[in-house]
């Protein structure tokens, strides 16, 4: 990418575009385009439209979803499908129209099967059944990716998905009704340590294990592969296999393990309880990041360094709104 490329991040504000958005200008790309969603609503087909044929950006990187965690994807099943189908839709068909060769789609993990052999490689996409709690959502990424694929064949796009592992880091979503696992146990951690409640109660036994990648090394990854040339990312680009990119940071821990680091570095002293009637999900979902790998890039973040940041940014945000 020149670095006077037009790059448009869409969810600039969210988890990993924030993230996106801090390094590319770091690293010294200065015509990024960032619109909120009160400038820009994805739900519309003819703003989205419009803003392609104003702005004609370069390079696209579609971060804007739906996201939430097992409350939320069951509570809202209706809004996780819809809504991610219409703004990636939305999003890439404008893309083409509008002359962007490299666009970059984030999924996630969630998009493979349920019963899936461990690591989970690329080729394992649609080899069986989803995770109940979570297939509206997989199921609207799973179309993105095909979406991809269709342009790419079709009018010799170069679109690339790429599905991220278990996220965190600055900016995420604290709120306990719709964060993810992460998120909500250091909130859950830092509100009993304030309450000096004796516990904090935990979804599910707790025997689940889960990959997690910081922010910051997933904007590293994306950026990473936008700047790699054509010709080492073509094997990516062909008729029979999705252009599909895992990225993880291939080691994982039970939640029960996960919950006891967050509360070290917290400082919450109390037990952890766990409810068994709440679901686990998935019992394992490790990616294999050989793909990646073999291309030279790596993760930079350990997870307790990561964990110990988000920390750190989750204080901020709510000292902010007090």
């Amino acid at each position: 990418m020149d670095k006077k490329s037009k790059i448009y991040v869409a969810g600039h504000r969210g988890l990993v575009g924030s993230a996106l958005v801090r390094q590319l200008q770091a690293q010294g790309y200065s015509n990024l385009l960032l619109k909120t969603h009160s400038e820009l609503e994805l739900l519309d087909q003819q703003a989205v439209q419009s803003f392609f044929a104003t702005n004609r950006p370069d390079y696209v990187i579609l971060a804007a979803a739906k996201v939430g965690g097992i409350q939320a994807n069951n509570t809202y099943p209706a809004e996780f499908i819809y809504n991610n189908l219409i703004i990636q839709n939305n999003v890439i068909h404008s893309a083409w129209q509008y002359g962007v060769t490299r666009l970059l789609f984030l999924g996630s993990s969630c998009i493979y099967p349920k019963q899936c052999p461990q690591p989970i490689k690329e080729e394992y996409l649609l080899t069986g059944p989803l995770e109940p709690t979570n297939r509206p959502y997989a199921l609207a990424k799973i179309a993105g990716i095909e979406l991809c694929h269709a342009y790419n064949r079709q009018y010799g796009t170069r679109y690339l998905a790429v599905m991220p592992t278990n996220l965190y880091g600055p900016n995420d979503n604290y709120d306990l009704e719709t964060s993810h696992v992460l998120p909500a146990l250091l909130r859950k951690m830092f509100l009993a340590q304030q309450n000096h409640s004796d516990s904090v109660v935990i979804w599910g036994t707790g025997t689940p294990k889960r990959e997690f990648l910081y922010s910051e090394d997933m904007a590293d990854a994306c950026i990473f592969l936008l700047q790699e040339g054509a010709d080492k990312l073509e094997v990516l680009f062909n008729d029979l296999t999705p252009p599909l990119v895992n990225i993880g940071c291939g080691e994982d821990l039970t939640i029960r393990e996960l919950a006891m680091l967050v509360a070290k570095i917290v400082g919450f002293k109390g037990q952890l309880e766990f409810d068994t009637s709440k679901p686990d999900g998935t019992m394992r979902k490790l990616l294999d990041t050989g793909r990646i790998n073999g291309l030279g890039w790596r993760p930079k973040w350990s997870l307790e360094r990561g964990i110990t940041n988000s920390y750190q940014d989750m204080l901020q945000l709510l000292a902010a709104k007090v």
